[in-house]
């Protein structure tokens, strides 16, 4: 009877030990802002890493090949994080770019010259305004820590990289879109329209006040203030 009681207090300490663990393992699922930033952010690194390739291929101005090389570079080293924090999270990422970013990285393998190199920048600017954003958003809305801590990490270097555009763009005259009062880029200010992560194209400024269709990696409409610059 003993050995009996013994068995059954043992039993009753594991189920014990066990609901806390299934809570602490529930608790931890990433909530949808992690979960849908991580997804993004790895979508963007794959746009970029292609991208970053086209323009030390294809780019006629050697700005345009070393600033590809640089975003290449950057977002490999970026995406290696991402994936590890998505594995220890459990998060499933997706394996090509969005079908937007797609859609950029088909126009830029049907130009050349001068008109790739104005494509390739004007992408570029819109993306990274809308990386930030969704960055930024992260940093304020995330509730994991280790996916606010990426976006953190994240956050400069996608500054440094709009800032090295802006420079680019002012040097080639393709038109940059305007800076926000506070001089971050948020949602509803003044400036052009572009794409945010996950959404359909619409117009950004093209050299000599036309328009060009140019979606930005990542997704819907918003209308977009360029980061502050350097």
């Amino acid at each position: 009877m003993l050995g009996i009681k013994r068995l059954g207090l043992l039993a009753a300490l594991v189920l014990v030990g066990v609901a806390p663990a299934a809570a602490a393992q529930a608790a931890a699922q990433p909530s949808t802002q992690d979960t849908q930033y991580l997804q993004a952010v790895h979508q963007v690194n794959l746009f970029e890493i292609t991208a970053g390739d086209l323009a030390q291929q294809k780019g006629q101005d050697q700005g345009v090949k070393d600033l590809g090389a640089m975003l290449k570079t950057d977002h490999t080293q970026l995406d290696q994080t991402v994936q590890q924090t998505a594995s220890q999270l459990g998060v499933e990422l997706p394996n090509e770019p969005s079908a937007d970013q797609q859609a950029v990285i088909d126009k830029l393998n049907n130009a050349s010259g001068a008109e790739f190199d104005r494509l390739w920048v004007t992408s570029e600017l819109a993306g990274h305004v809308q990386a930030i954003q969704a960055t930024q958003t992260e940093i304020s809305q995330g509730s994991e820590q280790s996916v606010v801590q990426l976006a953190q990490t994240a956050l400069p270097t996608l500054q440094t990289h709009y800032d090295e555009l802006v420079a680019l763009a002012n040097k080639l005259g393709i038109p940059v879109p305007q800076t926000s009062a506070s001089g971050t880029p948020s949602p509803g200010g003044t400036g052009t329209e572009s794409p945010a992560p996950g959404g359909t194209g619409t117009e950004s400024p093209a050299p000599g006040g036309g328009s060009t269709e140019s979606p930005a990696p990542g997704g819907g409409t918003t209308e977009v203030p360029a980061p502050s610059e350097s």
